[in-house]
């Protein structure tokens, strides 16, 4: 996959404050605020820094945790996973494959049939209805 490369200054142009801070500065938006976490229609989600298609509805549960929560990605390399040892203990964070955005972090205490929980901040994605 091609990857999107672009200066600071080109992503805060193209890119709400809080989308940036999210996506570029690894920030977190706080749970149960983002406009994705209780959506239950049916469509696909992106990535909002370049469109990358990542989750799909089907895979979407709701695991309590404030941020929408899905158990798989649409593709394997859609995403990319990187040790993060920013707070006490370390965590896997999740992040675009095409243009490096920090999408939020996947934890295994997921549901079947992968056990994981997608932990994906609602600021850094887009939703589109499913196309009939």
């Amino acid at each position: 996959m091609e990857k999107i490369i672009k200066s600071e200054d080109e992503w805060k142009k193209e890119l709400t404050p809080e989308q940036f801070h999210v996506l570029r500065q690894k920030g977190t938006e706080h749970a149960f605020t983002g406009i994705y976490t209780d959506n239950k229609k049916e469509g696909r989600y992106r990535c909002a820094g370049c469109g990358l298609p990542l989750f799909s509805f089907a895979t979407k549960f709701d695991s309590g945790s404030g941020w929408p929560s899905f158990f798989q990605p649409e593709k394997e390399d859609h995403i990319e996973e990187h040790i993060d040892n920013s707070l006490s203990r370390q965590r896997t964070e999740v992040t675009c494959a095409r243009c490096g955005g920090h999408l939020g972090h996947v934890f295994e205490d997921g549901p079947a049939p992968t056990g994981l929980r997608y932990c994906i901040n609602s600021v850094s994605l887009t939703f589109s209805s499913e196309e009939k």
